[in-house]
């Protein structure tokens, strides 16, 4: 059974920090494509970050660069977000994905074929 379990959400003040992990079982991470996405109510899931399958490259949506670190440790089948500088706009259900095909690359969610549960992030003014 493929699961993907996230981990490490919480209540967080304005400007701190936290550090979101993705566990994967019954299936590796290596060779795919991994990203984030969150979801805040009301408001159509958006891709948050991810990183190539290759692990050479990132991609970061506007509102989070300089802020938000995506990293994977394939050995571990697991991928990390670090989130510093958070903000209440960063409030939502994060959400760990796998892309749907090996060695390829995307930023649609329509991509990722394996999904966790989601960990709620919510940051206090």
């Amino acid at each position: 059974q493929v699961q993907l379990v996230e981990s490490g959400g919480g209540l967080v003040q304005a400007g701190g920090s936290l550090r979101l992990s993705c566990v994967a079982s019954g299936c590796t991470i290596n060779g795919y494509t991994m990203g984030w996405f969150r979801q805040a109510p009301g408001k159509e899931r958006e891709f948050v970050a991810t990183i190539k399958w290759s692990g050479s490259s990132t991609y970061y949506r506007d509102s989070v660069k300089g802020r938000f670190t995506i990293s994977r440790d394939n050995a571990k089948n697991t991928v990390i977000m670090q989130m510093t500088s958070l903000k209440p706009e960063d409030t939502a259900v994060y959400y760990c994905a796998r892309h749907r095909a090996i060695f390829r690359d995307s930023l649609s969610g329509l991509d990722f074929g394996y999904w966790g549960q989601g960990t709620q992030v919510t940051v206090s003014s």
